[in-house]
C-alpha cells in the first residue's frame, strides 16, 4: 500500500538536506536531494549525505512495515560509493530485501540526474512494539 505524501515525514535531519519523498510503500521508497549543499570541501556530494538519504528512505519504508503501534529503527547501514556527483538532483530509490517481524532490510540505490549510479547501501532496521 502508497500512503499519501503528505502524511510522510521525513524529518528534521532530511529536511536540512533537502530530501523531498516522491512514493512511499513498505515495499519501496524514492526520494530526491539536491547536491548542492551536500558536498565535501573538493565540492563532491558527500558520502555521509548519500548514506543519510539512505537511511532515511529505507527507515520510511521500514516503519510503514512495521504499522501502527510499532516502529522500526536502523541498527546497520553500510555502503559503496561508485561515482561522484558535482551539481543537480540525486534519486533514491529504497527496495526491500526481507520485510520480517522484527528485521526488514533494504537496498538502496543512490543515482545521478543521468540514471548513473552512485551509491549502494543496505540499511537493516529493528522492528519494535506490538
Amino acid at each position: 500500500m502508497t500512503i499519501p505524501l503528505d502524511q510522510v515525514d521525513p524529518g528534521p535531519m532530511a529536511r536540512r538536506l533537502g530530501i523531498a519523498i516522491l512514493e512511499a510503500s513498505a515495499q519501496r521508497v524514492v526520494g530526491t536531494m539536491p547536491v548542492e549543499g551536500n558536498t565535501q570541501p573538493l565540492g563532491l556530494l558527500n558520502g555521509g549525505a548519500a548514506l543519510a538519504m539512505a537511511e532515511t528512505l529505507g527507515s520510511i519504508g521500514a516503519h510503514l512495515h512495521a504499522g501502527p503501534g510499532r516502529s522500526a529503527v536502523g541498527i546497520e547501514i553500510n555502503g559503496s560509493h561508485h561515482k561522484s556527483a558535482h551539481s543537480g538532483m540525486v534519486t533514491g530509490v529504497a527496495t526491500a530485501v526481507s520485510l520480517g517481524r522484527t528485521v526488514a532490510v533494504y537496498e538502496v540505490v543512490v543515482s545521478d540526474e543521468r540514471g548513473a549510479r552512485l551509491c549502494t547501501a543496505r540499511l537493516t532496521c529493528l522492528v519494535r512494539g506490538g
